[in-house]
């Protein structure tokens, strides 16, 4: 399967300190992790618990923020009805800027924006673009609070029946097929802005350290099982 390590965290809780917001600077940032120990070591406790093998990880966009209000620092969001997927890590950062986060299932996201029973969300630019929230929308904010992953996962059933040889073909095809597809989305995000402003939009840049700290001040590591020693060891990836 392919899947966010959210997913991956209802089984082995530590693999989801990739969602805790601003864990990442940027995608390139996200993608040196791929390469570190410290991200061997989240899939190596992860496939001992679950008998489960992540054969490779791809960038799969940054969540931002849009609304029909200007955004461009954390206190802006104050009072704003904001929805958000109903997942603790998600709420995190709408929260700890004093949003009034409201989960909504994303089928309805569109006709919430619409009608006013939301007044922002987040996602990424190419979901924003996909699901036309720009209709109903008039500012994106860039506050690039989660810089996304999904991972291919092979079961620990079929895994073990394999040959050495063929679990290196597996692995080997999932790692190129994981890097075409992180270089597709950063090719095609690198168009979105142009997009926007195309359709009337203001696109506006946020002051994120102002955001991070904001989140680092009030959302404990502890309470989703994340290790702040892995949080430690991404934030020294150079």
């Amino acid at each position: 399967m392919v899947t966010g390590a959210g997913f991956a965290a209802k089984s082995y809780a530590p693999i989801g300190v990739t969602y805790y917001p601003y864990t990442f600077r940027d995608v390139d940032h996200l993608l040196k992790f791929f390469k570190s120990d410290v991200y061997k070591d989240l899939n190596k406790g992860y496939a001992e618990k679950t008998g489960h093998q992540i054969l490779g990880s791809m960038y799969y966009g940054t969540r931002h923020t849009t609304a029909n209000k200007l955004i461009t620092k954390c206190a802006d969001l104050k009072g704003l009805k904001m929805r958000v997927p109903d997942t603790p890590v998600y709420l995190a950062m709408p929260r700890a800027c004093g949003a009034n986060a409201t989960p909504i299932p994303f089928a309805e996201v569109y006709l919430a924006l619409q009608n006013g029973t939301v007044e922002a969300q987040e996602n990424p630019l190419t979901t924003i673009e996909a699901k036309k929230f720009y209709e109903v929308q008039k500012n994106i904010i860039l506050t690039g609070h989660i810089v996304e992953h999904l991972n291919i996962v092979v079961a620990g059933k079929l895994w073990k029946q394999l040959t050495d040889a063929e679990k290196k073909i597996m692995t080997d095809i999932a790692q190129e097929a994981s890097e075409k597809a992180s270089v597709d989305l950063v090719a095609r995000e690198k168009q979105m802005v142009d997009f926007f402003k195309k359709k009337g939009l203001s696109v506006t840049d946020t002051d994120r350290n102002d955001f991070r700290e904001s989140v680092l001040k009030s959302v404990k590591f502890e309470d989703f099982g994340y290790r702040k020693a892995d949080w430690d060891l991404i934030q020294n990836i150079k």
